[in-house]
């Protein structure tokens, strides 16, 4: 886990969903693969790569042989997704601790929550944090959802996965202002190690809980979704 690091699509997507969340991509504008590789310093496998991963995030459409364009989306599509997210993974945190956690899968989350813990100690975000987050989430995340051992579950999140901003990969971030990043992610973690020590002692309930509210917790970053829009001449992703 402690080498385990974003691959460039990867950073690219997060740059890119950040640009498209604040707005500073606007809906229907073209996303040209050689500048935008230029401007984030990568080559254009990476960005095209990125750009196949959020037209299934809904964020992109693709424009036929012109590349891709920024949609637009809604605050309230937004909100609605990811509260179903949390049903679903609060849903997922409940039957892990009532079936129990393996020492293999326990083992792992916990290897998860060591890498948190190597970031958030430091007191500040440094290079390459955030990319170590995203993997380290991503994976506790991937295990929650196999520790319920319900395939209908794992569908269902899939397909709410697909709107903007629902899954817990789809990682935008204020570069801006890395204090207010390092407390929103530091409080996630909190939750992380939470969720844990619920299944850990087989209480259901209480990791449905904290699921629910780790997966509403995204929206303390409303900021980052200036970009959210009803403009009805826009290409639309709800």
């Amino acid at each position: 886990m402690q080498g385990r690091m974003m691959k460039p699509g990867q950073r690219v997507m997060v740059a890119l969903r950040t640009m498209i969340a604040s707005g500073e991509l606007k809906a229907g504008e073209r996303i040209a693969e050689i500048p935008t590789a230029e401007a984030l310093g990568v080559s254009r496998m990476p960005v095209r790569t990125a750009l196949r991963a959020l037209e299934q995030e809904g964020l992109v459409i693709k424009l036929g042989k012109r590349g891709y364009a920024a949609r637009s989306f809604t605050l309230d599509h937004i909100i609605g997704a990811i509260e179903v997210r949390g049903v679903l993974e609060g849903y997922a945190a409940k039957r892990a601790a009532q079936a129990g956690l393996s020492d293999k899968v326990e083992a792992a989350l916990s290897a998860c929550l060591a890498v948190g813990d190597a970031i958030f100690e430091k007191g500040s975000l440094t290079p390459g944090d955030l990319e170590r987050y995203h993997a380290f989430n991503l994976q506790f995340h991937e295990l929650l959802i196999s520790a319920a051992q319900s395939p209908a579950l794992a569908l269902a999140l899939e397909r709410n996965n697909q709107h903007p901003f629902a899954s817990a990969a789809a990682m935008a971030a204020d570069w801006r202002d890395s204090g207010s990043e390092f407390e929103r992610l530091s409080k996630a973690h909190q939750q992380h190690h939470a969720l844990l020590d619920a299944l850990r002692a087989g209480d259901g309930d209480l990791g449905e809980r904290i699921m629910r509210e780790h997966a509403l917790a995204a929206l303390e970053a409303r900021r980052l979704f200036a970009g959210a829009d009803k403009s009805p001449d826009a290409i639309r992703a709800d």
